[in-house]
């Protein structure tokens, strides 16, 4: 597997108002948004990795200061705008062409923000064919705070107890420690017989941006100042990637078992859009329209816009429901689901108790 490879059966399926995944993709290609956007991606790409180089360049220039902690707060979010163009090329937004998809998917995971493809397109994949599946959509199952009060019962621990207990605003903090994590993951994947394809390449990358990385803040830092710097960077490269991740899915409708909905409800029904505008599209990438970027996951960036009044007009002329709010409006919802989960544990609890 060398790119998100989600995609709906080739069976049509019904929603309740009579609408398919396919008659939506008819329009959609009939419209040219599935078409390349060559141009958009070329200064996108080049863009980013400039903006990323120029943020090196002032750290080597900088030298021994404590305004590095200005320059990792830069090279914070210009690693998460890195990672938003490892996403488009790993679902083939850019290339088709298995090998250069595989080329610079290493190259801008691996080797420029330490995160292994591999890993991240076989986790990313489950994720696209099951959102906000219980025990198949990994972004449920590997989350410490939990969306369901059923998987309370997974989590034991005092540690665990206490991040179920204030899960409504940890959510917005567990992301600052979740980098160390997130940069093995790929060395985990490959221990536990997950990493299938390219291993030895994808390991050797990933030592190599490690070992750069680690070789060029401690000679440039002292140790104090070195150590103050990763910190900052990597806990707030991890807390963008929290923030766009987060109002995706989470607070919505989760699901157990083996059966699934028809593929059109799957998608739409477990995804949250954020409305547009011009700074949203650039600060979450084109995520803040998920609803079709889960219904297409090979789109363009740049195409989402102009797709999402279409695709809004379909799903309610079909009767399925479609969940679109505004930025605070997102977060605002996960916290309250966050803390209605946590109700529901705590009052099972004490009935437990009681009987």
């Amino acid at each position: 597997m060398t790119s998100v490879d989600a995609s709906p059966p080739s069976t049509p399926q019904s929603t309740a108002g009579g609408g398919t995944h396919n008659e939506l993709t008819e329009l959609v290609k009939a419209a040219g948004l599935l078409d390349r956007s060559w141009t958009y991606f070329r200064l996108k790409i080049a863009f980013t990795f400039l903006a990323l180089a120029a943020g090196w360049t002032a750290f080597a220039w900088a030298g021994n200061t404590w305004w590095q902690l200005a320059v990792a707060v830069y090279l914070a979010f210009w690693f998460g705008q890195t990672g938003l163009v490892m996403h488009d090329i790993g679902h083939r937004q850019v290339w088709r062409t298995r090998g250069r998809t595989q080329a610079m998917g290493y190259f801008h995971a691996n080797l420029l923000v330490g995160i292994s493809f591999g890993w991240w397109v076989g986790h990313h994949t489950r994720h696209h064919n099951h959102p906000n599946h219980l025990t198949l959509d990994p972004d449920v199952v590997r989350r410490r705070v939990i969306f369901h009060p059923s998987q309370s019962k997974s989590r034991s621990g005092k540690f665990a107890r206490f991040v179920i207990r204030h899960q409504s605003w940890l959510l917005y903090v567990l992301p600052l420690m979740d980098w160390f994590r997130v940069h093995l993951s790929g060395f985990a994947a490959a221990i536990e017989g997950n990493l299938k394809q390219r291993r030895v390449l994808d390991l050797t990358l990933l030592t190599v941006h490690l070992a750069a990385y680690g070789t060029a803040v401690f000679c440039v830092l002292p140790p104090v100042k070195a150590i103050a710097f990763i910190f900052v960077h990597q806990a707030l490269f991890s807390l963008y990637l929290g923030l766009i991740f987060a109002p995706n899915h989470k607070g919505l409708a989760v699901r157990d078992g083996e059966q699934e909905p028809d593929w059109l409800p799957r998608q739409v029904l477990t995804s949250r859009n954020i409305r547009p505008g011009m700074l949203t599209d650039f600060l979450y990438g084109g995520l803040n329209y998920q609803i079709e970027h889960h219904l297409f996951p090979g789109m363009p960036r740049p195409h989402l816009r102009r797709a999402q009044p279409l695709v809004k007009h379909y799903c309610l002329t079909h009767g399925l429901s479609y969940h679109e709010v505004s930025l605070a409006t997102a977060y605002e919802e996960i916290s309250r689901h966050l803390a209605a989960v946590t109700s529901e544990v705590r009052s099972a609890e004490l009935g437990g108790g009681e009987r």
